[in-house]
């Protein structure tokens, strides 16, 4: 029998490889003879360049950068395995794990590391490139991505705004003159999971403002200096972000990504899924086991685990969900796309029991749900 065994992160508890790993060790303590293919996933947040650059043998380089509060922090660029392409996850530089819950602060936190990430690149001779969005501490628009490749943000005296979200407003004018040239040479894929607009209701403030410790109050500043980026932006190129999809994603850098560098917005799991070259692979698997930490209908918009699933459907492979916690009111809706939906927590385990032994939890439910597989087919 072989199985992929194809997982996201279970966020606060396993990498994904980790969580590849737990499966893994439960199947072979289950059936030794089991054939298993390790892909652990993505869909353009944490993990996407590991998992990346793992399933194509490639290779990381670090680099000193700025963190968010502009303090020097390590952090890697993923080079793939054609030994072409440089990809970059936003969290890397720019990420709210950076960061201490009391040290969020979306008015001053920037995406410059990430910048510098991509300067950094560019030196090495890098121009083709895939930037995974998804985990940014920032608000701030991408202006500080921007700002470390050259593009200066100017105040109505011509003086330098202060870095992040909170300046924003205080834009007047964003001089390009400097913007580095090699990317006039580049191409970049931007993988996200996210379609929310640059600002509104559902734009990145409203909905991802929260999250990286902005109040009600900071949200609704935040959205308005995003509206005065938009609007400065559009004068200078002719592109309103204002309301364009994705432009939301990472606290707005999906919108400086599609304004200033040449490239597609593309759905993060597929980016990740045929960088990965899966389809080749599942074209001989007899099963397919993926998992998240928390599966709810938000999965179904594009999370690692149903981009598996519909690569799963189209070759008629079955699929197996194993998550940390399944929604109980989205099981249904998440049955009629998975053969089997497991949730490690339930009557004989807790919340606080899967999180404190998430690995040993997750083998012990994959030999569950493996088992029955087998006795089933």
């Amino acid at each position: 029998m072989k199985i992929i065994v194809a997982p996201d992160s279970f966020k606060g508890s396993l990498t994904a490889i980790k969580a590849a790993e737990a499966m893994a060790e439960g199947i072979r303590e289950l059936d030794h003879q089991t054939d298993l293919i390790l892909l652990p996933a993505a869909d353009g947040g944490e993990g996407t360049m590991s998992a990346m650059v793992r399933a194509t043998s490639g290779k990381l380089v670090e680099h000193q950068v700025e963190d968010p509060l502009g303090r020097n922090v390590s952090a890697c660029y993923g080079v793939l395995g054609d030994a072409q392409t440089c990809v970059i996850e936003i969290a890397e530089a720019s990420g709210l794990t950076l960061l201490k819950e009391e040290e969020q602060n979306p008015l001053i936190a920037s995406s410059f590391g990430t910048g510098q990430l991509i300067g950094y690149a560019l030196d090495a001779g890098f121009r083709k490139f895939i930037i995974g969005l998804g985990g940014s501490a920032t608000n701030d628009g991408g202006a500080g991505i921007l700002e470390a490749l050259g593009m200066k943000f100017l105040d109505r005296d011509g003086q330098r705004l202060a870095r992040g979200g909170g300046s924003l407003g205080e834009l007047f004018k964003i001089d390009a003159s400097n913007f580095d040239r090699r990317l006039a040479e580049s191409t970049f894929l931007i993988a996200s999971d996210v379609e929310n607009p640059f600002i509104g209701e559902q734009g990145a403030s409203a909905i991802f403002g929260p999250q990286k410790g902005a109040t009600p109050e900071l949200v609704e500043q935040l959205d308005n200096n995003l509206r005065n980026f938009a609007d400065k932006v559009e004068q200078l190129i002719g592109m309103a972000l204002h309301h364009k999809q994705g432009a939301g994603a990472a606290g707005g850098a999906g919108g400086a990504l599609q304004a200033f560098f040449k490239g597609d917005m593309q759905r993060g799991v597929d980016v990740v899924l045929e960088e990965m070259d899966f389809e080749s692979y599942i074209e001989t698997a007899d099963l397919v086991i993926t998992g998240e930490g928390k599966s709810d209908s938000q999965t179904l918009s594009g999370k690692t685990p149903f981009g598996i699933a519909q690569v799963a459907k189209r070759a008629g492979k079955p699929v197996i969900l194993i998550s940390g916690v399944v929604e109980s009111e989205s099981r249904n809706l998440l049955q009629s796309y998975f053969t089997e939906v497991y949730s490690i927590v339930g009557a004989e385990v807790s919340a606080e029991q899967a999180m404190s032994d998430a690995y040993s939890q997750l083998k012990i439910k994959t030999q569950t749900a493996v088992n029955t597989f087998m006795e089933n087919n």
